[in-house]
């Protein structure tokens, strides 16, 4: 309804990351499961994510792994196994690995690995947010929702 006030930004934002690694991030590497939606999206969430930092805000990063014997991936698992499947992302690999272009600064930005599609789902995120008193949170990355 544009005629209706603009709620705008809050006092404190965040911004959470998702699943910036290389299975979804690198073509040359992994072109059945990367993607490209920018060609500079990286970048965009880079100055973003920058921009948070320095008024103070929250940065966080999420990314998907799973333990070397996918038994972790729960039901995510039974759905396809091929070794691109979701399950096959493991922990340390090359796709799990961020993409070299974010400028994720760890020792500020929380980073945390999680297991389903969700960054909230069964993770910290939540109360991290309720802890930062985040009343704004901006959302990136490259899908929702597969």
């Amino acid at each position: 309804n544009p005629a209706r006030a603009r709620f705008g930004f809050g006092d404190r934002v965040a911004v959470v990351n998702v699943d910036l690694q290389q299975a979804y991030t690198r073509t040359d590497l992994f072109p059945k499961t990367a993607y490209v939606t920018d060609p500079d999206q990286i970048g965009w969430i880079n100055r973003i994510s920058a921009a948070v930092r320095s008024a103070g805000g929250a940065v966080v990063w999420t990314r998907v792994a799973y333990k070397a014997d996918g038994q972790d991936a729960g039901v995510w698992g039974t759905r396809t196994n091929t070794p691109d499947s979701l399950q096959n992302i493991k922990a340390g690999s090359e796709r799990h690995a961020f993409d070299p272009r974010c400028e994720i600064d760890v020792a500020q930005d929380l980073v945390f690995d999680k297991r389903m599609p969700s960054a909230f789902f069964e993770t910290p995120l939540a109360s991290y947010l309720v802890w930062r008193k985040a009343d704004t949170v901006i959302v990136t990355g490259g899908s929702t929702s597969g």
